[in-house]
């Protein structure tokens, strides 16, 4: 098993375990999921239920998905405050994106499987981002061969069963970066905030997703720029919607030898069939 993951991602816990007519006293590992608290400018943005791992990633890759900033060098501080409750992520941005955020009125509480509860307006909910633009192209084999490869790399799900993966591919194939969280959308947060310190350029590969792929996973990765989803699960109408009107490529119920492009087939050709055409 290969990948990485932070020690605070999984505790070890007691479990009794039943395996036919064996049953026995073990030790499991078990993913970790606590309040993480958003606060810009000293203000509370969001809580979100995730795994308390790469929480700098987190915040960064949040901050642009979400439009909270424009741009990484906006970001000008982030501060972890440990509490009895859970965790704070103290976040300084320009006065200017701070008001902003305050006219947005969207103080909300996030579940892992929900990123948007609580949001106060239909224009916040359904937020329109910009075109992904030209972006990249990707071949079959190349999107089978990451598919093949992505479980080795999620080495908190293999230990607890219970996380979200969110990997960026290139256009050999390769897995790049993994982020995991026990929840899709913060997964994806944390791979955006991890490429972002990085200086991996967005438009040149896709992002992968252990999940479904809801509106909001497409609208993240189009705010960013990111031009080919790809999830394991169905994507629903919205996200359908969504992908068509920002020229991103989404491609559901993707395995190593078969998936389904919803949108924007054009992104993705076999090798094969590249080759032979005059």
């Amino acid at each position: 098993m290969s990948g990485r993951y932070d020690d605070a991602a999984c505790v070890r816990r007691q479990v009794q375990r039943q395996n036919g007519a064996i049953r026995e006293r073990v030790a499991d590992w078990i993913a970790t999921e606590v309040p993480i608290a958003l606060h810009y400018n000293g203000q509370s943005h969001v809580v979100m239920m995730a795994t308390p791992s790469d929480l700098d990633d987190f915040a960064l890759g949040f901050s642009l998905s979400e439009g909270i900033i424009g741009t990484a060098s906006e970001l000008e501080s982030i501060r972890t405050r440990e509490l009895l409750e859970g965790i704070v992520v103290d976040i300084t941005v320009p006065a200017n994106r701070a008001e902003a955020i305050a006219t947005r009125q969207r103080n909300m509480t996030g579940q892992s499987s929900c990123g948007l509860c609580g949001t106060q307006s239909l224009a916040d909910a359904v937020r329109q981002p910009r075109s992904a633009g030209q972006g990249a192209t990707l071949s079959i084999e190349a999107l089978h061969r990451a598919l093949k490869t992505l479980p080795n790399q999620q080495p908190v799900n293999a230990l607890t069963g219970a996380t979200h993966a969110a990997a960026w591919i290139d256009g050999d194939g390769e897995i790049v970066l993994v982020r995991e969280d026990v929840g899709r959308h913060n997964a994806l947060d944390k791979l955006i905030g991890a490429m972002t310190r990085d200086r991996i350029d967005f438009g040149c590969g896709a992002v992968v997703i252990s999940s479904r792929a809801s509106y909001e996973m497409v609208q993240k990765a189009a705010t960013v720029g990111i031009s080919i989803v790809v999830a394991i699960s169905a994507a629903t109408a919205l996200a359908i919607q969504m992908a068509e009107s920002t020229n991103v490529t989404l491609i559901g119920y993707a395995r190593a030898d078969r998936h389904v492009i919803y949108t924007h087939p054009q992104r993705v050709q076999s090798i094969a069939v590249a080759s032979a055409k005059p």
